[in-house]
């Protein structure tokens, strides 16, 4: 039995993080639009009625395969570092981390780019109607989660003391709203005048108007006048920011090629190049196919290890080798004979150690990563924290999938912006996002810090084909743990397809809700990608339903297990597109964990 049915039809299907998302992108799927309109509309709905998880002044990367073109893309949302932001211009602040929240820590905001490139290149729909629905929540009201007003509570302090313009937007006269709705006025009215701004004589011309309002007209005039700004942050002082409109006008969303590799013989999984931890998922797969997971029953404490060692030397790679830089060996580490060699180092007991691998005769450099200082409210992932009386929250951002019936697929995951981030520019209605805190303050590596480059974002849509012909878009919010998550989903998914075609089972079908409802876990044993840094060597973070007997033998094993309960982990959602001997079908499912996510088809 599973908490919600697999959704199966022929139309359309569209699953994300929040009902009303997927809802508005069922409804373009209704009228007619395809996959990329309705993913474009949930993506601008998220933004405002998960505000705590993603924002206007956020970052987004997707997946996506386009029938007319035959191929999948990446459509590169991540913004980059400003110009004036150099080592040594943080260094000289006195600082040893980029802050964790306020203005220093800004990139350049990617998310309308990349959500008005995809429609203009592969959608259909005008971005008036695309942004109907979220525009509807903004002024005529959302209804507040609660995890959304948790987050207010837990800075209100802070917008209180030292974010005024924050105050004014989340506060209800100086205290956390306690209605069942919200509205966000001045993100209406931002997002109003951009298309008042969107004139042209073609539908691509009006989309190319509006991103010029954005990135070369009063969005960027706005965000540069109030990053001069100083505001209080994590660092415990008042620091002014450095992004400027000329950042803004310099930069584009980027189509690119996605980087892939085979799995169990039928599958390709892609993903974004190291200027994401994407590829981490692809060396994931890789490792535990050499140490042999196909032997092993899914679930299982065996299984259960060998995932998370091999995940754990994935991730120390993450560490030692990716960012936006040429020098990045991707295809030596996606290589079958390098995952050979790592995989003889998984043991039978827990690695307490951070152990990158020697790459095209090249050894790996880790950062040296200081203690964090200062006393400022919030940490650097503003999406991870813990609900009273529930124990430790999972980290969460935003995820839409898309499938339509021309057989098109999106996986998109939008984060950044989160409302407790940085103050709240008071002409726009939204904050800026603070991507910046990834980078390192040390020369040198692929991910420090320098002018005009990526940092190595954790935000990693996935896509896969089966058999040569595209299939499922998937993809989960949770920082760091997002690559952990997919793979443990991917890895079932993989199983339950070879269990359903042994002879004697009849046909059996894959069930993707069922193998979402599967108890989750984790590792917290590489240093996080958020301000503070900090990591937990041989951490294990589960949940209760893998059962004692798993998890007192993977304590044994030298796993430090944290239990946090039934259901906390993971927020995957996930959509397929099947051609059969019976015509087409779709399939959607998504995350019940929360009462959050949803999909939604026929």
């Amino acid at each position: 039995m599973t908490t919600r049915p697999e959704l199966i039809g022929s139309f359309g299907m569209v699953a994300s993080t929040h009902w009303l998302a997927s809802a508005a992108g069922m409804s373009v799927l209704e009228r007619g639009g395809n996959a990329f309109d309705a993913a474009v509309a949930a993506g601008f709905t998220l933004q405002i009625v998960e505000p705590h998880l993603n924002g206007p002044g956020g970052d987004m990367p997707a997946v996506v395969h386009s029938v007319a073109d035959a191929r999948p893309w990446v459509i590169c949302g991540q913004g980059v570092a400003p110009r004036a932001a150099t080592i040594d211009r943080f260094t000289d602040l006195g600082l040893s981390l980029v802050p964790g929240s306020g203005p220093l820590a800004a990139t350049v905001p990617g998310a309308f780019g990349a959500w008005t490139t995809m429609l203009e290149r592969w959608g259909s729909w005008e971005l008036s109607d695309v942004l109907a629905p979220a525009l509807h929540y903004a002024e005529a009201g959302f209804p507040l989660l609660a995890t959304t007003r948790h987050t207010i509570e837990s800075v209100r302090t802070l917008f209180l003391d030292h974010w005024p313009t924050s105050a004014a937007t989340w506060l209800d006269a100086g205290t956390t709203p306690k209605g069942r709705t919200w509205r966000s006025p001045g993100t209406a009215a931002t997002y109003r005048r951009v298309l008042r701004e969107a004139v042209g004589s073609t539908r691509e011309a009006r989309i190319g108007a509006a991103r010029r309002a954005w990135y070369d007209g009063f969005v960027a005039e706005a965000i540069d006048a109030f990053g001069r700004k100083a505001f209080r942050d994590t660092s415990g002082r008042n620091h002014a920011g450095l992004l400027t409109a000329d950042d803004l006008a310099a930069w584009h969303a980027g189509v690119e090629d996605p980087v892939s590799v085979d799995y169990a013989g039928r599958f390709e999984v892609f993903k974004t190049a190291a200027w994401g931890q994407g590829p981490v998922l692809l060396q994931q797969l890789r490792l535990v196919e050499a140490a042999g997971i196909h032997d092993l029953q899914a679930g299982s404490a065996d299984w259960v290890h060998l995932v998370t060692e091999a995940s754990k030397l994935a991730f120390a790679d993450r560490e030692a080798w990716y960012g936006d830089s040429p020098d990045v060996p991707v295809q030596a580490l996606l290589s079958g004979q390098y995952a050979a060699e790592r995989a003889a180092l998984i043991g039978d007991v827990a690695s307490h150690q951070l152990r990158p691998g020697r790459v095209e005769g090249r050894n790996p450099v880790l950062a040296e990563l200081p203690e964090a200082s200062g006393g400022a409210p919030g940490v650097g992932e503003p999406t991870l924290g813990q609900l009273p009386g529930a124990g430790p929250s999972s980290g969460d951002t935003c995820h839409v999938d898309v499938v339509d019936r021309w057989g098109n697929l999106v996986s998109a995951t939008p984060s950044g912006g989160w409302l407790q981030s940085a103050p709240v520019i008071a002409e726009l209605g939204f904050c800026l996002g603070t991507r910046a805190q990834m980078f390192f303050l040390q020369p040198g590596l692929p991910n420090s810090l320098r002018p005009g480059v990526r940092p190595r974002t954790t935000l990693t849509p996935s896509l896969a084909y089966r058999d040569g012909s595209p299939w499922l878009a998937f993809g989960t919010p949770g920082g760091d743990q997002q690559d952990q998550w997919q793979l443990v989903f991917f890895a079932r998914v993989a199983a339950a397809e070879a269990a359903a075609e042994a002879p004697g089972t009849g046909g059996a079908r894959v069930d993707l809700q069922q193998i979402i409802d599967e108890p989750m876990f984790h590792h917290n044993h590489a240093p996080s990608s958020f301000y503070p840094r900090d990591a937990h060597p041989a951490e294990l973070i589960a949940e209760d339903r893998l059962g004692d007997d798993v998890l007192n033998e993977l304590a044994r094993r030298g796993h430090d297990v944290v239990r946090v309960g039934d259901w906390r982990l993971g927020r995957l959602s996930a959509a397929a597109y099947e051609r059969g001997p019976d015509g087409i079908e779709l399939r959607a499912a998504a995350n019940p964990r929360g009462s959050q996510g949803y999909a939604a088809g026929r």
